[in-house]
């Protein structure tokens, strides 16, 4: 997990995972667009990102296309996100049983 974590650490290693969240299977080419840094940065940042799991890679002929992996992602979500909704979650339950608590001074009032 500790590589997934590395690897999310950089803003350029991001990008690269959204621009394959918003389309999957590109190639070096279609991912050093528009970037302000060397196809072989770009194949750096890459390998980084195959090596923390978080992009899988698939030949189609002599061109490597890139998908990004969310499965180490929810790894993440289910061990940190999860406890802290598990708790908000129960929290939110607690407050719902409490305000449909009947009141004994309200319904004194209506009584009256």
């Amino acid at each position: 997990m500790s590589d997934v974590f590395s690897a999310l650490a950089d803003e350029t290693r991001r990008l690269l995972l959204d621009r394959l969240f918003d389309d999957g299977g590109q190639s070096l080419s279609a991912l050093c667009a528009n970037l302000d840094m060397s196809r072989q940065a770009v194949a750096k940042h890459l390998g980084i990102l195959e090596k923390a799991n978080l992009v899988s890679v698939h030949r189609q002929g002599r061109e490597k296309l890139h998908y990004l992996n969310p499965v180490p992602l929810a790894d993440i979500v289910h061990r940190w996100v999860g406890k802290f909704e598990d708790a908000r979650i129960e929290a939110l339950t607690d407050f719902k049983e409490q305000i449909e608590k009947p009141n004994p001074r309200t319904q004194e009032k209506r009584r009256a």
